[in-house]
């Protein structure tokens, strides 16, 4: 049994990390409901003014076009390949497996100069797929990786069963596998929508079209026309953050289940 005092000091210690954790976001929000910089009328008017000010509609809209498109495409790349590597016998495993490994372990700024070059000589450079098709490989290789650990972790009586009853590998991932992984896909989904709605990099070198930039490399931009005034710009941070904190509380109950459960584990 926990005493008291060890119970209060448990709360205490979780209240230290949950108030150093939410500072930096109360903060921000605060400053977006502040007065307006120059004389305006401040509260919830500095977020619409933020909106037209920085042209966020367009940043948005390019960023979710890039983020469906990243989500759905290594999403389902990950799946096939986890799924190949976690229970089959795949030639050349011991060599590609670690292939796919390269894409956590290489940082963005190691290839990106390398990766222009070769998109322009493509003529891929300031368009759609520049910046969606690099965020697609880099996904592919965590999402690989996770996926491979969880079929990995199930009962191979699952699969033997399935195939008992005459079906094929097809029907096995999609009927038997996939229904009682949503907690590990879904985890995969929130992270790789995480991290591609954040890149700022890719973005930045293979997009010089203005009508191409993504929201925070919009927001980037409006931050150099607000030097002074800190208010539109924190509104606009807010306007940026908004769709990954909705997608997060959307998602957080197959989000921490899947978490928890240990998806990755070997």
């Amino acid at each position: 049994m926990i005493s008291r005092t060890e119970r209060a000091a448990n709360y205490a210690i979780l209240l230290l990390f949950a108030t150093f954790a939410l500072w930096p976001v109360l903060t921000i929000l605060a400053s977006a409901l502040g007065p307006g910089d120059s004389g305006g009328p401040g509260g919830l008017a500095n977020f619409p003014a933020a909106w037209e000010q920085g042209r966020f509609g367009s940043s948005m809209l390019t960023s979710v076009a890039v983020s469906a498109f990243v989500v759905v495409v290594a999403g389902v790349l990950s799946v096939l390949a986890g799924y190949a590597f976690g229970t089959m016998r795949v030639p050349g495993a011991a060599v590609l497996f670690p292939l796919f490994l390269l894409g956590l372990m290489v940082p963005t700024e190691v290839i990106v100069v390398p990766l222009y070059f070769d998109l322009r000589t493509f003529g891929l450079t300031n368009t759609f797929w520049a910046i969606a098709l690099p965020q697609v490989a880099q996904s592919l290789a965590f999402g690989t990786f996770w996926m491979r650990a969880y079929f990995r972790s199930r009962p191979q009586s699952l699969i033997e069963a399935g195939r008992l009853d005459g079906a094929g590998s097809w029907r096995i991932l999609w009927q038997i596998l996939v229904p009682p992984g949503r907690p590990a896909i879904v985890t995969m989904v929130v992270l790789t929508f995480m991290w591609t709605w954040n890149e700022f990099l890719i973005p930045l070198v293979m997009a010089t079209d203005g009508d191409l930039r993504t929201a925070p490399l919009g927001l980037a931009f409006f931050q150099g026309q607000h030097m002074t005034g800190f208010t539109l710009l924190a509104a606009g941070a807010v306007i940026v953050a908004v769709p990954v904190v909705v997608v997060y509380l959307f998602l957080q109950r197959h989000f921490i289940r899947g978490m928890l459960e240990g998806a990755v584990r070997e």
